[in-house]
Protein backbone atom coordinates (compact mmCIF):
# COMPACT_ATOMS: atom_id res chain seq x y z
CA UNK A 1 0.00 0.00 0.00
CA UNK A 2 0.76 3.85 -0.89
CA UNK A 3 2.64 5.57 2.12
CA UNK A 4 4.01 9.04 2.81
CA UNK A 5 6.82 9.55 5.38
CA UNK A 6 5.67 12.40 7.49
CA UNK A 7 8.43 14.92 9.22
CA UNK A 8 7.41 13.15 12.77
CA UNK A 9 7.71 9.76 14.47
CA UNK A 10 4.38 8.17 13.90
CA UNK A 11 2.27 7.83 16.84
CA UNK A 12 1.46 4.40 18.68
CA UNK A 13 -2.01 4.82 18.62
CA UNK A 14 -3.20 4.59 15.08
CA UNK A 15 -7.05 5.47 15.58
CA UNK A 16 -8.44 7.21 18.28
CA UNK A 17 -12.05 6.19 18.51
CA UNK A 18 -14.32 7.17 21.50
CA UNK A 19 -18.17 6.17 21.99
CA UNK A 20 -20.26 8.98 21.97
CA UNK A 21 -24.33 9.13 21.60
CA UNK A 22 -25.07 11.03 17.93
CA UNK A 23 -27.98 13.80 18.27
CA UNK A 24 -29.69 15.04 14.88
CA UNK A 25 -30.02 18.68 14.55
CA UNK A 26 -31.48 20.51 11.66
CA UNK A 27 -30.32 24.23 10.72
CA UNK A 28 -31.67 26.76 8.46
CA UNK A 29 -28.44 28.98 7.50
CA UNK A 30 -28.95 32.68 7.23
CA UNK A 31 -28.09 34.41 4.41
CA UNK A 32 -24.68 37.26 4.75
CA UNK A 33 -23.15 35.66 7.30
CA UNK A 34 -19.88 33.83 6.65
CA UNK A 35 -19.72 30.10 6.35
CA UNK A 36 -18.24 29.50 9.69
CA UNK A 37 -20.85 31.69 11.91
CA UNK A 38 -23.99 29.79 10.20
CA UNK A 39 -22.88 26.71 11.11
CA UNK A 40 -21.22 26.67 14.50
CA UNK A 41 -23.35 29.39 16.09
CA UNK A 42 -26.78 26.81 15.97
CA UNK A 43 -24.15 23.89 17.58
CA UNK A 44 -23.10 26.18 20.32
CA UNK A 45 -26.78 27.00 21.00
CA UNK A 46 -27.40 23.19 21.39
CA UNK A 47 -24.51 22.35 23.56
CA UNK A 48 -22.13 20.42 21.12
CA UNK A 49 -18.83 19.86 21.72
CA UNK A 50 -17.70 18.08 18.35
CA UNK A 51 -20.21 17.32 15.63
CA UNK A 52 -20.52 16.98 11.47
CA UNK A 53 -22.28 18.47 9.22
CA UNK A 54 -23.59 18.25 5.52
CA UNK A 55 -25.11 20.71 3.14
CA UNK A 56 -26.56 20.79 -0.25
CA UNK A 57 -27.23 23.55 -2.86
CA UNK A 58 -25.78 26.59 -0.74
CA UNK A 59 -24.86 29.33 -3.07
CA UNK A 60 -21.44 31.42 -2.10
CA UNK A 61 -20.49 34.89 -2.66
CA UNK A 62 -17.66 35.79 -1.96
CA UNK A 63 -16.15 32.31 -1.97
CA UNK A 64 -12.60 31.66 -0.77
CA UNK A 65 -10.91 28.21 -1.25
CA UNK A 66 -7.79 26.09 -0.89
CA UNK A 67 -6.99 23.13 -2.91
CA UNK A 68 -4.32 20.25 -1.71
CA UNK A 69 -0.84 21.09 -3.27
CA UNK A 70 3.01 19.93 -2.78
CA UNK A 71 4.85 21.09 0.27
CA UNK A 72 7.69 23.73 -0.65
CA UNK A 73 9.99 21.62 1.36
CA UNK A 74 10.43 18.79 3.79
CA UNK A 75 8.51 20.26 7.13
CA UNK A 76 5.35 19.10 5.46
CA UNK A 77 4.54 15.71 3.47
CA UNK A 78 1.46 18.00 1.73
CA UNK A 79 0.59 22.31 1.49
CA UNK A 80 -2.57 24.07 0.16
CA UNK A 81 -2.61 25.79 -2.87
CA UNK A 82 -2.99 29.65 -3.43
CA UNK A 83 -6.69 30.81 -1.85
CA UNK A 84 -8.65 30.61 -4.98
CA UNK A 85 -11.40 33.45 -5.37
CA UNK A 86 -14.26 32.88 -8.04
CA UNK A 87 -16.27 35.49 -9.39
CA UNK A 88 -19.88 35.76 -8.71
CA UNK A 89 -21.74 33.02 -7.10
CA UNK A 90 -20.95 29.69 -6.85
CA UNK A 91 -23.08 26.77 -5.36
CA UNK A 92 -22.54 23.45 -3.30
CA UNK A 93 -23.23 20.35 -4.64
CA UNK A 94 -22.27 18.87 -1.26
CA UNK A 95 -20.11 20.39 1.35
CA UNK A 96 -18.93 18.02 4.98
CA UNK A 97 -17.32 19.72 7.78
CA UNK A 98 -16.49 18.82 11.51
CA UNK A 99 -17.38 21.12 13.89
CA UNK A 100 -14.98 21.53 16.95
CA UNK A 101 -13.22 24.50 18.73
CA UNK A 102 -9.52 26.04 18.35
CA UNK A 103 -7.55 28.16 20.97
CA UNK A 104 -11.53 28.15 22.68
CA UNK A 105 -13.27 29.50 19.91
CA UNK A 106 -16.02 27.64 17.63
CA UNK A 107 -14.20 26.13 14.16
CA UNK A 108 -15.35 24.77 11.13
CA UNK A 109 -13.14 22.52 8.97
CA UNK A 110 -15.46 22.32 5.67
CA UNK A 111 -14.51 19.79 2.55
CA UNK A 112 -17.01 20.39 -0.41
CA UNK A 113 -17.38 20.24 -4.25
CA UNK A 114 -19.16 23.23 -6.08
CA UNK A 115 -20.57 24.41 -9.34
CA UNK A 116 -18.25 28.00 -10.27
CA UNK A 117 -20.30 31.13 -12.47
CA UNK A 118 -18.39 29.62 -15.51
CA UNK A 119 -19.64 26.19 -14.73
CA UNK A 120 -17.07 23.89 -13.75
CA UNK A 121 -17.17 21.62 -10.72
CA UNK A 122 -14.38 21.87 -8.61
CA UNK A 123 -13.40 21.20 -4.97
CA UNK A 124 -11.34 21.47 -2.25
CA UNK A 125 -10.73 22.82 1.45
CA UNK A 126 -13.40 25.86 2.18
CA UNK A 127 -12.01 29.14 4.19
CA UNK A 128 -15.13 29.23 6.18
CA UNK A 129 -14.25 32.94 7.45
CA UNK A 130 -13.95 34.43 4.29
CA UNK A 131 -17.03 32.91 2.59
CA UNK A 132 -20.69 34.60 2.74
CA UNK A 133 -23.74 32.37 2.72
CA UNK A 134 -25.35 34.40 -0.84
CA UNK A 135 -28.68 33.24 0.25
CA UNK A 136 -30.60 30.93 2.80
CA UNK A 137 -29.41 27.18 3.10
CA UNK A 138 -30.26 24.47 5.20
CA UNK A 139 -27.72 21.90 6.85
CA UNK A 140 -28.08 18.80 8.78
CA UNK A 141 -25.28 18.47 11.57
CA UNK A 142 -25.03 15.45 14.20
CA UNK A 143 -23.82 16.30 17.28
CA UNK A 144 -21.91 13.85 19.34
CA UNK A 145 -22.00 13.67 22.84
CA UNK A 146 -20.23 14.49 25.41
CA UNK A 147 -16.93 14.11 23.12
CA UNK A 148 -15.42 17.20 22.65
CA UNK A 149 -12.70 18.13 19.38
CA UNK A 150 -9.93 20.79 20.02
CA UNK A 151 -7.12 21.65 17.06
CA UNK A 152 -3.82 20.27 19.20
CA UNK A 153 -0.66 20.49 17.14
CA UNK A 154 0.23 16.98 15.93
CA UNK A 155 4.24 15.97 16.10
CA UNK A 156 3.74 13.58 13.66
CA UNK A 157 2.09 15.20 10.60
CA UNK A 158 3.31 19.14 11.97
CA UNK A 159 0.07 20.31 11.28
CA UNK A 160 -1.99 21.66 13.90
CA UNK A 161 -5.09 19.29 13.72
CA UNK A 162 -8.73 18.40 14.98
CA UNK A 163 -8.22 16.47 17.17
CA UNK A 164 -11.04 14.52 19.45
CA UNK A 165 -10.93 13.40 23.32
CA UNK A 166 -13.17 12.67 25.95
CA UNK A 167 -14.61 9.95 28.62
CA UNK A 168 -16.41 7.56 26.27
CA UNK A 169 -19.84 7.05 26.82
CA UNK A 170 -21.47 3.91 28.27
CA UNK A 171 -24.33 2.31 25.68
CA UNK A 172 -23.79 5.17 23.53
CA UNK A 173 -24.63 4.03 19.63
CA UNK A 174 -22.34 6.13 17.83
CA UNK A 175 -18.43 6.50 17.41
CA UNK A 176 -16.10 9.61 17.36
CA UNK A 177 -13.03 8.44 14.99
CA UNK A 178 -9.81 10.31 14.04
CA UNK A 179 -7.55 8.35 11.52
CA UNK A 180 -3.81 8.66 11.54
CA UNK A 181 -1.43 8.78 8.14
CA UNK A 182 -1.11 5.55 6.19
CA UNK A 183 -3.88 3.76 7.84
CA UNK A 184 -6.04 2.31 4.72
CA UNK A 185 -9.37 4.15 5.85
CA UNK A 186 -11.61 0.98 5.32
CA UNK A 187 -9.60 -1.38 7.16
CA UNK A 188 -9.63 1.66 10.39
CA UNK A 189 -13.43 2.08 10.26
CA UNK A 190 -14.00 -1.73 10.08
CA UNK A 191 -11.34 -2.45 12.97
CA UNK A 192 -12.98 0.94 15.11
CA UNK A 193 -16.32 -0.56 14.91
CA UNK A 194 -15.53 -3.98 15.61
CA UNK A 195 -13.22 -3.16 18.70
CA UNK A 196 -16.74 -0.96 20.44
CA UNK A 197 -19.26 -3.80 18.98
CA UNK A 198 -20.58 -1.90 15.81
CA UNK A 199 -21.16 -4.47 13.58
CA UNK A 200 -23.88 -2.20 11.51
CA UNK A 201 -22.93 1.00 11.12
CA UNK A 202 -23.67 4.15 8.94
CA UNK A 203 -21.18 7.12 8.08
CA UNK A 204 -22.18 10.85 8.95
CA UNK A 205 -20.97 13.46 7.42
CA UNK A 206 -16.71 12.63 7.87
CA UNK A 207 -14.14 14.07 5.52
CA UNK A 208 -9.96 14.10 5.61
CA UNK A 209 -7.18 13.43 2.85
CA UNK A 210 -6.04 10.66 1.55
CA UNK A 211 -2.48 9.48 -0.55
CA UNK A 212 -4.36 9.41 -3.63
CA UNK A 213 -7.04 7.04 -4.53
CA UNK A 214 -8.29 3.59 -6.03
CA UNK A 215 -11.64 2.95 -6.80
CA UNK A 216 -13.39 -0.02 -7.08
CA UNK A 217 -13.75 -2.22 -9.77
CA UNK A 218 -10.93 0.39 -11.33
CA UNK A 219 -9.89 4.18 -11.41
CA UNK A 220 -7.44 5.88 -9.56
CA UNK A 221 -6.19 9.14 -8.40
CA UNK A 222 -2.07 9.32 -8.57
CA UNK A 223 -1.45 12.96 -7.03
CA UNK A 224 -0.08 11.79 -3.69
CA UNK A 225 -2.14 14.50 -1.66
CA UNK A 226 -6.04 14.29 -1.95
CA UNK A 227 -8.86 15.89 0.13
CA UNK A 228 -12.41 14.45 -0.15
CA UNK A 229 -15.57 13.94 1.95
CA UNK A 230 -18.19 11.04 1.93
CA UNK A 231 -20.97 10.81 0.18
CA UNK A 232 -21.98 7.33 1.78
CA UNK A 233 -20.32 5.09 3.93
CA UNK A 234 -21.47 1.77 6.11
CA UNK A 235 -20.60 -0.86 7.48
CA UNK A 236 -22.29 -3.88 7.36
CA UNK A 237 -21.73 -7.25 9.27
CA UNK A 238 -18.26 -5.55 9.75
CA UNK A 239 -17.11 -4.64 6.28
CA UNK A 240 -16.66 -0.66 5.40
CA UNK A 241 -17.54 0.33 2.03
CA UNK A 242 -17.04 4.55 1.21
CA UNK A 243 -18.43 6.26 -1.75
CA UNK A 244 -16.38 9.56 -1.68
CA UNK A 245 -16.04 12.40 -3.46
CA UNK A 246 -11.99 13.27 -4.34
CA UNK A 247 -10.31 16.39 -5.09
CA UNK A 248 -7.13 16.25 -6.36
CA UNK A 249 -3.77 18.99 -7.13
CA UNK A 250 -6.19 20.71 -9.77
CA UNK A 251 -9.15 20.95 -8.20
CA UNK A 252 -10.62 18.18 -10.17
CA UNK A 253 -13.19 16.24 -9.14
CA UNK A 254 -13.46 12.19 -8.34
CA UNK A 255 -15.99 9.96 -7.56
CA UNK A 256 -17.05 6.46 -6.47
CA UNK A 257 -16.66 3.29 -3.90
CA UNK A 258 -13.06 3.11 -2.53
CA UNK A 259 -11.02 -0.55 -3.07
CA UNK A 260 -10.61 -2.23 0.04
CA UNK A 261 -7.31 -2.16 1.26
CA UNK A 262 -4.87 0.62 -0.75
CA UNK A 263 -6.54 3.96 0.17
CA UNK A 264 -4.17 5.21 3.38
CA UNK A 265 -4.97 8.45 4.82
CA UNK A 266 -2.39 11.54 3.91
CA UNK A 267 -2.61 13.76 7.00
CA UNK A 268 -6.00 12.83 9.28
CA UNK A 269 -9.34 11.60 8.49
CA UNK A 270 -12.61 13.12 10.55
CA UNK A 271 -14.99 9.97 10.71
CA UNK A 272 -18.49 9.76 12.58
CA UNK A 273 -19.97 6.39 12.80
CA UNK A 274 -23.65 5.93 14.08
CA UNK A 275 -25.44 2.69 14.71
CA UNK A 276 -27.94 1.24 12.07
Amino acid sequence: MRALRQPGLPHPVRIDAIPAQPHVLRMTLPAGQTLKQALTVPMVAAGFQCGTLTLHGAALNPFRYVMPNPAPDGTYVAWFSATQAPEGTSVIEQANATFGWSDGAPAIHCHAVWREPDGSRRGGHILPDATILAAPAEALAWGFDPVRIDTRADPETNFTLFQPHGEPTGGASGLVIRVKPNEDILTAMETAARRHGLTDAVVRGSLGSLVGARFAPSGAVDDHATEVLVREGFVRNGQAALDLLVVDMQGRVHEGWLSHGDNPVCITFDLFLQAA
